[in-house]
């Protein structure tokens, strides 16, 4: 055989052996950068545990106490990167990797970083200058590690990994000792640029991440940096910035906790998967016409509304695996992104006030981006789905003198104990003198409590609006909690001792205490009372057991349950079987509901008015038992008042 052929067989066969030992599913990534990257938290047991092996690492030092060898592959136990550094980033995203990724492939990683270095000491041109005249004495035995040359060390491992497996990726975090320095994202395109030639890459295959650094909220000692890292996809198109934002840190302000290596290394790879075509977490877009939430906190971009009434909300949870959104028992599905925040909307929502809460992983709990109210029965988020110009008698209008809502202790002997009482005066109160007013008592509904009508029912607006426009006359309006805070439990209650401790309190207790502390008229004519819902059922309970106090009442959405043409001859006292006298003691008697619920007010009414009592009623167009139809309530019973 001709000896050339001999020699061509040959090398083939060699380039055959070469090759076969290259494995596609090997994926492997480039790590270099400073002490994040180099890893500065403690590691922690659960950091030790369950390392799948298919997470490899390549020994990029000697390691006696490990048993480690430059150059050779290792299952990932931490520390990825040298004897006596710390978690890493890297920890954890070769395990998010690994998790997502199909069971055949594996993931190598070569981690070379060096503490507090600049991003010159991975500058072919520049490293020998750096090591010899720019870095302090303290990182001279890092850099030694290295043979002085962290880059041509990260250059000669890749190459060697380059014959077991093909590099996907290239991960950086540095900055901090670049920190205001305006050209490091073209110092960084030239290590990217020399990495991807030394090892004959191509940029299009091989993404670069980098990560920001700590934030810390803003106090970090380095955070000005990220507006630079920020900024690098502007110099490598195939850059991908990784947001620290919530990611915490150690008490330095300069590296992240364990918690916060964990995190963001998961980030690292979310990004890293979807750049694979091996998405985790797809992200929601939420409408551009979505504006913020009239109860979001300061500060806050969400909750939001859009234009065609869908809710959208936001919130930080990483470890969370499944959240929603809880809006009066109805629930929507939120996404989880890359960084940790969960996304969703809901469907279009009536107009109006809505109770919400956030849940997670089973538990509901309060959005901290939103205001809280007292309703179902404790704290709750809510959010208002805007009524537009329909809406404007309950909005705080320009050149409306604005009347007060005042918290007013005072101590009930009915019960032994201080209470409060939320207290509207009218724009005048203040300056009218020795003049007197009438006083509307205004109770709040089962699981809600005496902030409910200004909080969520904008009581005061209502009222300022009415009296501005001379709807209504100027009166005092008070609001208690009606000891109905706890949820109804049947075994516990009946529908006559639910709240009924309140009634005592309410004629003993609150009434002389308002009298006495307020320029009130505190005869019957001038006193009237109404509520919502089981605030209704305690004004018909307390009025019609003591006309001598009350000459007007209203229930809006009224619970008020088990009147009919029989029932009335004998319950208080058979006052509602006796109209002229009723008609005559009750000046106005008003109930009200939405169209969309069903608590038995029509019935109610017709019921009442068979029995020949005057009774004034409106139903609101498209609500349910919430408080728009209540506001629309108060609008319209309010003008009917001690006139």
């Amino acid at each position: 055989m001709n000896k050339k052929i001999v020699l061509f067989l040959f090398a083939c066969l060699l380039t055959m052996s070469v090759s076969a030992k290259v494995d596609p599913n090997f994926y492997i990534f480039l790590c270099f950068g400073q002490s994040n990257m180099e890893g500065n938290a403690r590691i922690e047991e659960q950091d030790r545990q369950n390392v799948d092996p298919r997470f490899q690492m390549m020994a990029a030092v000697d390691d006696k106490n490990l048993g480690r060898k430059i150059g050779n592959w290792y299952t990932a136990f931490p520390p990825l990167c040298r004897a006596n550094t710390g978690l890493t980033p890297v920890d954890y995203f070769g395990r998010t990797m690994v998790k997502y990724l199909p069971k055949n492939v594996r993931v190598g990683v070569i981690t070379v970083a060096v503490g507090g270095c600049r991003i010159e000491a991975f500058m072919k041109d520049s490293v020998k200058n750096y090591v010899a005249n720019r870095a302090p004495q303290w990182m001279k035995g890092m850099l030694k590690a290295y043979d002085n040359d962290p880059y041509k060390r990260l250059v000669m491992l890749a190459k060697k990994a380059q014959k077991a497996g093909v590099i996907k990726g290239i991960l950086l975090h540095q900055g901090e000792s670049n920190t205001g320095d305006m050209v490091w994202p073209s110092k960084v395109a030239y290590v990217y640029n020399q990495l991807i030639a030394d090892l004959h890459l191509k940029t299009e295959d091989v993404p670069l991440l980098a990560g920001e650094v700590v934030r810390a909220d803003g106090r970090g000692r380095c955070v000005a940096m990220n507006k630079i890292i920020d900024t690098l996809p502007q110099t490598i198109h195939t850059a991908q910035v990784i947001s620290s934002e919530g990611c915490t840190n150690g008490p330095d302000f300069l590296h992240f906790d364990p918690a916060g290596y964990r995190e963001i290394g998961r980030r690292y790879a979310y990004k890293m998967l979807a750049l694979l075509g091996h998405p985790v977490y797809q992200e929601v877009k939420v409408p551009a016409d979505a504006k913020t939430s009239l109860y979001a906190e300061p500060g806050n971009e969400f909750p939001k509304v859009d234009s065609k009434n869908c809710a959208w909300f936001r919130i930080f949870a990483p470890q969370a695996q499944v959240v929603k959104v809880d809006i009066c028992g109805k629930r929507y599905d939120l996404q989880r992104d890359d960084k940790g925040f969960w996304t969703g909307g809901t469907a279009p929502l009536p107009v109006g006030f809505h109770y919400y809460f956030l849940n997670i992983d089973g538990v509901n709990v309060n959005d901290p981006a939103s205001d809280t109210f007292f309703g179902c029965c404790r704290q709750s988020s809510g959010i208002e789905i805007p009524e537009g110009d329909a809406g404007n008698y309950y909005h705080p209008q320009l050149g409306v003198a604005k009347g007060q809502v005042r918290s007013f202790q005072y101590y009930s002997k009915s019960k032994n104990e201080w209470r409060r009482a939320m207290v509207y005066t009218p724009a005048e109160h203040e300056t009218s003198g020795k003049k007197r007013y009438p006083v509307l008592y205004l109770q709040h509904g089962m699981g809600e409590d005496e902030t409910g009508w200004s909080h969520q029912g904008f009581m005061q607006n209502i009222m300022d609006n009415l009296i501005a426009g001379k709807k209504a006359v100027p009166m005092i309006v008070v609001m208690e909690s009606g000891d109905v805070k706890m949820p109804y439990d049947a075994k516990r209650f009946s529908m006559t001792n639910y709240g009924s401790s309140f009634y005592d309190v309410m004629i003993n207790d609150l009434i002389p205490a308002i009298d006495s502390n307020f320029r009130t008229l505190s005869d019957r004519d001038h006193r009237a009372m109404a509520g919502l819902s089981w605030g209704g059922h305690q004004t018909f309970d307390i009025v019609l057991n003591h006309l001598d106090k009350f000459s007007y009442m209203g229930g809006f959405s009224g619970a008020i349950f088990g009147l009919n043409d029989q029932t009335i001859k004998t319950v208080y006292n058979g006052i509602l079987s006796r109209p002229d006298e009723f008609n005559k003691k009750i000046h106005y008697l008003f109930l009200g509901c939405g169209s969309e619920e069903n608590m038995g007010t029509p019935q109610l009414i017709t019921t009442l008015q068979n029995a020949g009592l005057k009774v004034d009623s409106i139903v609101s167009p498209g609500t349910a038992h919430e408080w728009l139809t209540w506001r629309r309530c108060l609008e319209h019973f309010a003008q009917h008042l001690f006139k």
